[in-house]
């Protein structure tokens, strides 16, 4: 008796079957690709891909899937970002960078100090104007590192100075004055400049004829060259403070009422003295 042999075999996909798949995974990819690549908009709508947190682009075709995309919203540049900070806020980059600070600046500003350079910082505490502090040479953004105390702390960029800037306070130590006379801020211009400008030993207030010096309200400080400019320069600055209403020096003169035009240029009036180079005019309100 024969035996009878019952052969199993692979079931065949039909052809139709086959063709309509092929045919899907091709559309699949050109919804992916075209909608895109072939996008009516203009370039700079178009939404970035992230290739480097997706699978690879041959996954797209088996799975139909669309890989993950950036928002425009997204801040792409917040992982660069953060990670540069965090290298420059370490504890070892920090350790280093007070290790090997060596300079010390004076500040030219009331600064507040903070305990990193970003938007996360935290005020803790402040420096005067005139202070000299230990600098790193380290900034971020707008903020440059200083050591205080030992510790690293963080303040607004660009009011260090090599100089150590003139204040108005200080007591004059050359034995000059003036007299009981003249007004107030005739004495404060007096005491500022004698405590900043030791050098000068001769200052003119009252006297007779017409203007501000008979009334008490003005002074000659009597020097010359560069100097008087930096004297000249320093009493424009703290003008506010001194009460001064205008300066004249080396045939020009800056005012209050014209601070916007800057140092103006006078009229030849036929002398040295006459002319201010050989003194600063101050006059006061």
């Amino acid at each position: 008796m024969a035996t009878s042999h019952k052969r199993e075999t692979a079931r065949r996909t039909p052809r139709a079957a086959l063709l309509a798949g092929s045919l899907a995974a091709l559309a699949t990819t050109a919804v992916v690709g075209g909608g895109v690549l072939n996008s009516s908009a203009p370039d700079s709508d178009l939404v970035a891909v992230d290739r480097s947190k997706s699978a690879p682009a041959a996954s797209i075709g088996d799975t139909g899937e669309r890989l993950p995309m950036l928002s425009r919203s997204t801040d792409r540049s917040a992982d660069a970002i953060g990670t540069e900070l965090d290298a420059l806020l370490s504890d070892s980059a920090t350790g280093q960078a007070i290790a090997a600070a060596k300079q010390r600046l004076w500040a030219d500003a009331d600064l507040n100090l903070w305990n990193r350079p970003d938007k996360r910082a935290k005020q803790v505490g402040e420096i005067e104007e005139g202070e000299k502090v230990l600098v790193t040479g380290r900034t971020y953004g707008e903020r440059s590192e200083i050591v205080l105390d030992g510790k690293a702390r963080w303040v607004t960029t660009g009011h260090f100075t090599d100089e150590k800037p003139a204040t108005l306070g200080g007591a004059c130590t050359n034995g000059t004055t003036v007299p009981s006379g003249v007004s107030e801020s005739i004495k404060k211009v007096h005491e500022a400049v004698c405590a900043n400008f030791p050098d000068v030993s001769v200052y003119g207030t009252l006297r007779g004829g017409g203007g501000d010096h008979p009334r008490g309200r003005a002074v000659d400080i009597m020097i010359s060259g560069p100097e008087g400019w930096k004297i000249a320069e320093f009493v424009r600055a703290n003008y506010a403070a001194l009460g001064v209403s205008y300066v004249i020096y080396s045939q020009k003169i800056w005012s209050v009422e014209r601070s916007g035009e800057g140092w103006r240029g006078m009229p030849n009036r036929g002398s040295v003295t006459a002319n201010h180079f050989d003194h600063v005019h101050v006059s006061v309100y």
